[in-house]
């Protein structure tokens, strides 16, 4: 399966072919054909004339036209393995197919006779009531009025009706010209789509589908059976049958199920209580603690530490962004709702980073119980945030330990998977090196891979801070404090003025953070 090359250039001088890439050495046409043969199977010949046609054209587009695409449209692509063109045109034909049901069968301007036959019986109702009222010898003006209006509506849609019914045949002729267009594009894409497949074929064989396989064919043949049929009789019938519209579902299954799990949550809930109540007490007196430190020391010491912190990590521009936002905070009178948002990040990024960083090193250095654990990330990062207050609640109730610890499954990912990256991306030869020396597994850990992980994991800890203030409004909802609360009670009575307030004070604890820690984190890698 490999090329010999033939390096004496081409008497033509190099040659640019359609990929636009210059070609100065020939190929030697026997073993091209022979992987050629092997790539296509059927219809050999026909494939390397049109792959060789495609390497030398020139121009933009290579003349070569495959009436087998042309013929039997997606299938043909499901048969070579092309699956990409296989969806693509499969799904614009059935446009053209409905295009052609609706002109052929369809009933046009149903709709609009519908409608027509119940203005008038409304119009015939309305005339019988002003003819009686005539005859009686009252005022039948009104009813008149209404069934003359009536009537005419009726008239207009019958119109529209019969104009609906006569663009029928615009419709199906609209049909056919697209579907011939598509074949006829099948025709001219198809080979060099094949020719890119083959191209990839030749770097990894086992991975690129070859040859024409009865089992795709089969594949696509049913994909087509089952879609277009469908699809074509859901836009062109009248009156479709309600399984085809909507899933027929039985409710009792959604009940039960529903039952079921409320009384394993429950039972998990009376059974852990002891365990689950440590828990939050193990989270209050982290979240006390940092709250003493922020709320309970005067708002003068953590004003100044917080802007010394910031110059002495980020530089003066960051301190003085952040004695900026502070004052910001500190005049609309937020100063101790955000610092028990601070208060309320903090003991989720401390719980987060004290977890995640070891998990990520034992996933980092296992791969077995990294791909454990990478489903139950997935699930963390991709579940939305309000589904996690669901069980929270039953097993934890509520208020801000609650919260943090839902704050924790929904930041704990990021740290995790950028530590193992940064783990896994140090280079096997320096490890190699350090053991070579007398390095044991904890020096190895200790001066080696963590100082070459820093960057992936301090990375990892600032999206883990970002993601933790994401859910400060969010878990205001099961009774959290901090700024959450401020949004909450502003979408609750749709003050703007109070929610853009609290929105900015968010806003800029967000960017203290985010760049105090990044500065501190640029500083460190200057050094």
């Amino acid at each position: 399966m490999t090329m010999t090359l033939d390096e004496t250039p081409k008497s033509g001088g190099p040659q640019e072919g359609a990929t636009g890439a210059v070609r100065d050495i020939e190929v030697d046409r026997e073993t091209l054909d022979a992987s050629i043969a092997e790539f296509a199977g059927p219809n050999a010949d026909y494939y390397a004339k049109a792959f060789h046609t495609i390497h030398d054209t020139t121009g933009w587009f290579p003349r070569t036209f495959n009436r087998a695409a042309a013929l039997a449209g997606p299938f043909w692509a499901a048969a070579r393995g092309a699956w990409g063109i296989f969806w693509a045109f499969l799904i614009l034909e059935i446009i053209a197919f409905v295009q052609i049901g609706r002109g052929t069968w369809g009933e046009l301007g149903a709709d609009q006779l519908v409608q027509a036959d119940r203005q008038a019986a409304r119009a015939a109702d309305f005339q019988t009531r002003a003819d009686e009222a005539i005859a009686a010898g009252e005022d039948g003006t009104r009813f008149q009025t209404l069934a003359d209006n009536l009537g005419r509506a009726a008239e207009r849609s019958r119109e529209a009706a019969e104009a609906a019914a006569a663009d029928a045949q615009l419709i199906l002729l609209t049909g056919l010209a697209m579907l011939l267009v598509l074949r006829l594009a099948q025709g001219f894409y198809a080979n060099i789509v094949y020719e890119a497949q083959y191209s990839r074929w030749r770097v990894t064989p086992d991975a690129v589908p070859s040859g024409l396989s009865k089992r795709n064919l089969f594949l696509g043949a049913a994909l087509g059976l089952v879609v277009i049929p469908l699809t074509v009789y859901r836009f062109t019938v009248e009156g479709v049958a309600d399984w085809i519209t909507e899933f027929p579902a039985d409710p009792d299954i959604y009940s039960t199920s529903a039952r079921w799990l409320e009384g394993v949550i429950d039972d998990a809930a009376r059974s852990g209580a002891g365990a689950f109540d440590g828990i939050v007490l193990l989270v209050r007196r982290v979240l006390d603690a940092i709250s003493l430190a922020l709320i309970g020391t005067p708002w003068l010491v953590v004003m100044s530490v917080i802007i010394v912190v910031g110059w002495r990590a980020a530089g003066p521009r960051v301190a003085i962004f952040t004695a900026a936002a502070l004052a910001y905070i500190a005049f609309l009178g937020y100063w101790e709702i955000a610092m028990e948002t601070v208060a309320l990040v903090g003991a989720a990024v401390v719980l987060c980073v004290i977890i995640g960083i070891p998990l990520g090193i034992w996933f980092g250095k296992s791969k077995r119980a990294y791909s454990f654990a990478e489903p139950v990330l997935d699930l963390m990062q991709t579940l939305p945030a309000f589904v996690y207050l669901i069980p929270i609640i039953a097993f934890f109730g509520t208020g801000n330990p609650p919260g943090i610890l839902a704050t924790i499954i929904f930041g704990m990912p990021p740290v995790i998977r950028l530590t193992a990256l940064g783990m896994r991306g140090v280079p096997d030869t320096i490890k190699e090196a350090a053991t070579a020396f007398g390095a044991t597994r904890w020096q190895l850990l200790k001066d080696v891979e963590l100082p070459l992980a820093l960057p992936s994991i301090m990375t990892g800890v600032n999206q883990t801070i970002l993601m933790c203030l994401s859910m400060v409004v969010i878990i205001s909802l099961i009774g959290g404090g901090g700024l959450g609360q401020v949004i909450l009670e502003a979408l609750q009575f749709a003050a703007k003025g109070p929610g853009l307030l609290g929105g900015f004070a968010i806003l800029f604890v967000a960017m203290v953070i985010d760049r105090i820690v990044q500065g501190a984190f640029r500083r460190a890698d200057q050094r």
